[in-house]
């Protein structure tokens, strides 16, 4: 009887986590696969490229600036409130994309609607509500392979998209995933509200400490500061790829076909890269894994800069695009739970997330911009390279103890 009674929480937290997982798969995966409808977009309604750049820029603002709200509601009121009303918006907005016939109705669908609605059931409403039902220990694999469902989303979902564009048009793909995101509201029902986990409280969190209290201690650490400048930089890289990645790999004369297996293997290989951050995080500092993987990114795109551009190459690349996609997350999130605890932990990821989207808004539209103006993309795989670079050494004076010394302490 009592070996049921351990197992039970054990079996709960595994739940718990693969149900989060789960609901970010479908979540990211209609976020992530966006660029395969950037020229269908065109080709039908006659926008620009620079016009539906500019939409899909806005809503990776949206999304980031969305997540410290939709995180503070979930820390007050639960996360499975906030996941069922993600859902709902996520699912009305692609239907409504499908009728944006104009740049602003796009922009208020496509760059809105459905981006609050994805950001209602991303990281850190996920992250942050299943933290706190988890050992100290836990967190750093949880946020892993929550993480590395988003990832697999990704990969499931750009295929699919891609087949239904081609066979019905881009409309009826934008159908597909409305009814997909309906699915994650069961999904939610293990992460309703319960009794939580005791945590420990690290110095920078008293017991007491209200959300306007702790969001004054957050804002002048100089960690966190840090953790938020680098997250900037993948915020940049990720949307620039997500929006014109599949336009790029087109433009080198390669088929629409090749440019949806890229993304999909960038998802299906960031599996095992979040998985891997999210073991790595219990063994080594995170600061030093953030530094690792920027550093990674920047000789990621010498290499694609050099390299012939044939279907091949361009599947090795974005394989190596995939170790390091989301792999931030896990650390990222760490460093956070590290320096504040879990209780406000919606709230303080989400907003190292607006710094990611603010990062990932220039990504998009400066990408637009460049190829409206000069014809590629050049410039901006320049920035993205001294982006990453930048990012690395600025995680670095990252204030975090040993993970050895830091779990002897928690609880």
């Amino acid at each position: 009887m009592p070996v049921a009674n351990a197992a039970s929480p054990a079996r709960q937290s595994t739940l718990l986590i693969f149900a989060a997982a789960a609901i970010l798969l479908i979540t990211t995966g209609t976020r992530q696969v966006s660029g395969l409808f950037v020229l269908p977009i065109i080709s039908t309604t006659g926008m620009s490229i620079a016009s539906v750049s500019l939409a899909l820029a806005i809503g990776q603002f949206a999304w980031g600036t969305a997540q410290p709200l939709f995180g503070a509601l979930a820390d007050h009121y639960g996360a499975f409130r906030v996941l069922v009303l993600g859902a709902i918006l996520l699912a009305v907005g692609c239907v409504l994309t499908a009728f944006a016939r104009s740049e602003l109705t796009l922009l208020l669908t496509m760059g809105v609607l459905s981006a609050a609605g994805g950001a209602a059931g991303s990281f850190s409403i996920l992250i942050g509500g299943t933290a706190r039902h988890l050992s100290a220990e836990k967190r750093s694999l949880a946020a892993g392979t929550i993480n590395a469902g988003g990832s697999l989303g990704q990969f499931v979902f750009a295929p699919i998209t891609q087949l239904v564009i081609g066979a019905w048009g881009w409309g009826a793909a934008m159908y597909t995933l409305a009814v997909s995101a309906l699915l994650t509201i069961p999904l939610a029902w293990p992460l309703r509200p319960r009794t939580p986990l005791a945590t420990h409280k690290p110095a920078a969190q008293r017991p007491h400490t209200t959300l306007r209290e702790q969001l004054r201690i957050a804002v002048r650490d100089p960690s966190y500061i840090c953790l938020n400048l680098g997250f900037f930089t993948c915020g940049f890289h990720v949307a620039f790829l997500v929006t014109h990645f599949p336009g790029e790999v087109q433009n080198c004369g390669l088929t629409a076909k090749v440019a949806a297996n890229s993304l999909a293997l960038i998802g299906l290989f960031n599996v095992g890269g979040s998985v891997g951050a999210g073991l790595l995080g219990q063994r080594y500092r995170l600061k030093h894994l953030l530094a690792g993987i920027y550093g990674s990114r920047a000789l990621l795109i010498v290499i694609y800069l050099l390299m012939p551009k044939t279907s091949l190459n361009i599947y090795l690349f974005a394989a190596g695009l995939g170790l390091t996609w989301l792999a931030t997350v896990p650390p990222t999130s760490g460093i956070v739970a590290k320096l504040f605890g879990v209780r406000f932990l919606g709230t303080l990821f989400g907003l190292t997330l607006v710094s990611h989207q603010v990062g990932g808004f220039l990504g998009a539209w400066l990408g637009g911009i460049a190829m409206s103006r000069l014809g590629s993309y050049q410039w901006i795989w320049y920035a993205d390279m001294a982006l990453a670079i930048a990012a690395a050494v600025v995680n670095l004076p990252i204030r975090e103890d040993k993970p050895l010394r830091r779990a002897a302490v928690a609880v």
